[in-house]
């Protein structure tokens, strides 16, 4: 049977609705802690790491240009890199060793000690972001992942995850994409409203 079109929007709104808040309530500390431990490293001179696969790399660029450009407030640019946008070093490390490398090529060559890593997957099992994080943890990089559904494996590689509680791959992107947005906005706020809150210890 055909569902009402109507229907099928309120059906979508309101589980996106539920599960946005499901996850904020459940979060907002650990979203706090996040863009504290950004801000101190910008602070102390690194920078932000995005990468993830279709959509979530669209989510990692679009971050990236929040920090470099403005988010809400005029303020200085801040320093993020989206590791998923370079056509040419995508294809050539695919190409001369394996698409699993992509990340972890960009990690070795680009990550410092004071930097920070986001690896972004609605699974939390894909093999390149996982290994992205593998080389950052090597390098004694702090580590953020986004994902989905029961965790995955993104979970063991992550000293902060945000854990979207839900199955439906388009929902659990748009709650990331709202959470990259309430970062964004903490790290304005601690780093040019009350830098003063920071605590090295995060």
């Amino acid at each position: 049977m055909t569902e009402d079109p109507i229907a099928l929007i309120e059906d979508y709104a309101l589980k996106g609705a539920n599960l946005r808040n499901e996850f904020f309530s459940a979060n907002s500390q650990n979203l706090v802690d996040i863009s504290k431990a950004i801000s101190i490293s910008i602070i102390q001179g690194g920078k932000l790491l995005l990468f993830g696969n279709g959509g979530s790399a669209a989510d990692c660029q679009h971050l990236a240009a929040e920090f470099v450009s403005r988010f809400q407030m005029e303020r200085p640019s801040l320093p993020a890199i989206a590791l998923t946008t370079d056509s040419s070093i995508l294809t050539a490390v695919s190409n001369d060793y394996d698409f699993d490398q992509i990340f972890v090529r960009q990690i070795n060559g680009l990550a410092e000690e004071e930097d920070v890593v986001l690896g972004i997957s609605t699974s939390g099992n894909s093999p390149n972001v996982n290994k992205g994080l593998q080389a950052a943890l090597q390098k004694d990089v702090l580590t953020i992942g986004m994902t989905g559904r029961n965790g995955g494996e993104i979970s063991d590689l992550c000293k902060y995850l945000l854990h979207v509680p839900g199955d439906h791959t388009a929902l659990i992107q748009e709650i990331h994409i709202a959470a990259g947005h309430m970062i964004c906005r903490l790290v304005d706020y601690f780093l040019f409203e009350a830098v003063d809150k920071l605590s090295p210890h995060v």
